[in-house]
């Protein structure tokens, strides 16, 4: 019995040894387990802040007008007699474009011809009479009352001669106004009246659009105004060229130029118009058509990320930063100008400030991972933005 009381001793101390070395065990594998998951952090494409020079094009809805349109009316009443033109041609300046009959303005310009000639028989009978009582006066047989008569007289139908060459040209223009010729080189609009039509002074006949030009007016907000006219200063002549996008949505083959400004600002929209010219030599373009402008804004040393290392919480925008030991914080940031698919900043990062490039939902604020940095110029190649 005394015996056996040493070797349950000796057994019980065994079985201690054995459990704490179980323990110590489990113990040594749980923390190689927690640094094997700390070793093995999850990786996530991670890129930086970067500054370029880039550009951005500001589209504004545009009023399209011939460099020339006016409308062509009747000067005289008559009837329309012939057209010489047809809708939709081109014309030249002068060139004939309809005729009213003439035949009553024919009949008044010899009506006054014939007076004109009659009024210079007078005024030279008048011119003899004063000759003639002037040596009668020399002789003494007339008075100087008698004179002074016959020079009034001859006043008198100087006047009237006066008076019937004016009534000469003014026939002869009516007559003249007869032929409607074009004022200018332009395409002929639409034709109202059909021939035979009785037609008033003042009536509308056509109109005419000189297309080889065209002028294209917009409206811009002053704040952009004030960013043009900045940018015009530091380039007065590329930061006036600007594009015409059809109403096809085709870009028009010829950029144009800002040639002007108005001088105010409209008080009821807060806008102020300008005008582009474009060359239009094909005459694709015709008056009153619509299209949009295209305005080139130049950005240098901006502060560019890619959109999709953005978040928005409650209307603010937000990206993951990366500090020095690859912990993300997230950081509020505000852009200037959203580019496609990109963002300049404005505020909240500066150049090389390392963000997670994609994974979003997939992380949290504080949380270490493993970067596979991407380079900006691989990303901004591959979006295809030169």
């Amino acid at each position: 019995m005394h015996r056996l009381q040493p070797i349950l001793l000796n057994h019980l101390i065994i079985v201690k040894i054995i459990s704490l070395i179980a323990c110590s065990i489990i113990l040594l594998s749980a923390c190689n387990s927690n640094k094997n998951k700390e070793n093995t952090q999850e990786t996530f494409p991670v890129t930086e802040a970067i500054k370029i020079d880039t550009f951005s094009y500001t589209e504004y809805v545009t009023e399209i007008h011939a460099l020339q349109n006016v409308e062509i009316r009747a000067r005289v009443k008559g009837y329309l007699e012939k057209f010489h033109i047809d809708e939709g041609v081109y014309v030249k300046e002068g060139q004939l474009l309809f005729s009213i009959n003439n035949k009553e303005y024919v009949e008044e310009l010899a009506k006054a011809k014939a007076i004109y000639k009659s009024t210079i028989a007078q005024v030279n009978a008048a011119e003899l009479e004063v000759k003639n009582v002037l040596q009668l006066a020399e002789k003494k047989i007339v008075s100087s009352t008698e004179i002074e008569i016959a020079k009034n007289k001859l006043e008198v139908e100087k006047a009237n001669l006066e008076e019937a060459l004016a009534h000469q040209a003014h026939a002869k223009l009516k007559l003249e106004n007869t032929e409607i010729r074009a004022p200018f080189n332009g395409i002929i609009n639409r034709i109202p009246h059909k021939i035979g039509s009785l037609i008033d002074e003042g009536t509308l006949l056509t109109s005419i659009s000189e297309n080889d030009e065209v002028y294209a007016y917009f409206d811009v907000s002053e704040k952009e105004y004030l960013n043009y006219a900045r940018n015009i200063e530091k380039d007065s002549v590329n930061s006036k060229v600007v594009a015409l996008i059809l109403a096809d949505g085709k870009e028009h083959s010829y950029k144009g130029m800002i040639e002007t400004i108005e001088g105010e600002i409209d008080e009821s929209t807060g806008n102020i118009a300008f005008r582009a010219r474009f060359k239009n030599p094909s005459k694709i373009i015709k008056h009153g058509a619509s299209g949009k402008i295209r305005l080139l804004k130049k950005y240098d040393d901006a502060i560019v990320i890619p959109q999709k290392s953005t978040f928005e919480i409650q209307d603010k925008l937000y990206a993951y930063v990366l500090d020095k030991n690859n912990k993300l914080e997230v950081r509020n940031i505000e852009t200037m100008y959203r580019l496609p698919h990109l963002f300049i900043i404005s505020k909240g990062l500066k150049e090389g400030d390392k963000i997670l490039f994609e994974g979003i939902q997939n992380v949290k604020n504080g949380m270490n991972i493993q970067p596979n940095f991407i380079s900006m110029k691989t990303i901004i190649s591959q979006l295809g933005r030169k």
